[in-house]
């Protein structure tokens, strides 16, 4: 299941919501870690977050999507633009040429959509978070172009392998 929506939107806690109950769930955070980025704003989403958490789910801090989609149970990825983000950064892919960069991503994109198509039914439910970017204007500077046109394939691709997507607006559920 994909779950989408605006920032602050209420995705993350709609997504944890719908593994409630799940007795073995892995907690994937793809993003940059508080040793990484010391802003002390990302600080503090990391640690509501983690206190939403109950007590018995395993995090996973990894940029390995397909690695971190293999463990049995349940696993939710939250969330994909940040796992984006970390692997331009990773690849020093911010001024590097359009295609370049497309052509990095989807590779790693492909291996996750295999990995995920390839996740027995019995494993566990998988639930995905991930950012709608491109409703609004066009990003003035080359990197937020980027990274709207490139989320916005990871989603079309993520959602196609999919069975369900939510969208989230206003802690609002559209279920499309």
């Amino acid at each position: 299941m994909l779950v989408t929506g605006g920032v602050r939107s209420g995705k993350s806690r709609h997504a944890e919501s719908l593994l409630e109950g799940q007795p073995v769930v892995t907690y994937v955070a793809p993003g940059p870690t508080v040793d990484e980025d010391p802003d002390p704003d990302w600080a503090a989403r990391l640690a509501a977050h983690r206190l939403r958490r109950p007590p018995h789910w395993r995090t996973l801090e990894s940029r390995d999507l397909a690695a971190a989609l293999s463990p049995d149970g349940a696993v939710i990825v939250d969330c994909l633009g940040t796992w984006l983000t970390a692997l331009l950064d990773r690849t020093e892919a911010w001024d590097q040429p359009s295609e370049q960069v497309r052509s990095r991503v989807t590779t790693a994109l492909d291996v996750a959509v295999e990995t995920l198509a390839a996740r027995p039914g019995d494993a566990g439910p998988v639930v995905l978070v991930t950012n709608e970017v491109g409703l609004g204007v066009v990003p003035e500077h080359r990197s937020g172009r980027l990274f709207r046109d490139l989320l916005g394939e990871v989603n079309q691709r993520m959602a196609a392998a999919s069975d369900e997507v939510h969208l989230v607006v206003a802690g609002r559920v559209l279920r499309l």
